[in-house]
């Protein structure tokens, strides 16, 4: 054999090495709500970010290539993995009166929306979080804001949503919505977040 044939038989056989060579595609999805979201893939010394929907990178033996895609070739692609996804979580923020667990006349009317979302959920996982305002000690309003979250919890309950899939933290004045010098009543911060996934 020449030395030309064999260099032949050796770029056919690296040739054939790099088609078997695993490739990973990512694809960036849109997120709930237009939010922006990135993801950066790095491959050697070469990193492509992705920061628009749609944006998509192939990282395969000879590096990273960048396109395009839409959500049509994403559905045709990967629907089947795409289904087979858990929901993706929820969050609820429900306000209360100032210095009580009774929830304003408003958000009153959001708990038939949270309870609906978790009816939608074959297995859900309710994350309740109850905070308050600035104003009192933090003993009062730690102990305030548990009982906003263990209120909730019990309407859940009372509701049809099994105990064992709620879990309740109370977080007082140490998480604010709306950052506040202590003391400063603010109602945006008298409230309980409900995670529902």
């Amino acid at each position: 054999m020449t030395s030309r044939a064999v260099l032949a038989l050796g770029f056919a056989a690296l040739a054939a090495l790099a088609a078997c060579a695993p490739v990973t595609n990512v694809v960036l999805l849109p997120e709930t709500g237009g939010r922006s979201s990135a993801v950066a893939l790095t491959h050697g010394d070469k990193q492509v970010v992705l920061d628009q929907p749609y944006e998509a990178a192939r990282d395969g033996a000879t590096g990273i290539t960048t396109y395009t895609t839409n959500e049509a070739e994403v559905k045709a692609g990967w629907g089947g993995a795409l289904a087979a996804q858990p929901a993706r979580a929820e969050s609820f923020t429900l306000y209360f009166v100032e210095g009580k667990d009774v929830l304003t006349d408003e958000s009153q009317k959001l708990v038939g929306k949270t309870l609906s979302e978790i009816a939608q959920r074959p297995v859900p996982d309710v994350l309740v979080v109850g905070h308050t305002d600035a104003v009192g000690s933090q003993a009062v309003n730690d102990a305030l804001a548990q009982r906003r979250a263990d209120f909730i919890r019990n309407e859940l309950i009372r509701l049809g949503v099994p105990a064992a899939n709620i879990q309740v933290i109370a977080r007082g004045k140490r998480a604010p919505l709306v950052p506040t010098a202590d003391g400063v009543a603010e109602p945006r911060n008298r409230r309980v977040e409900i995670v529902v996934r």
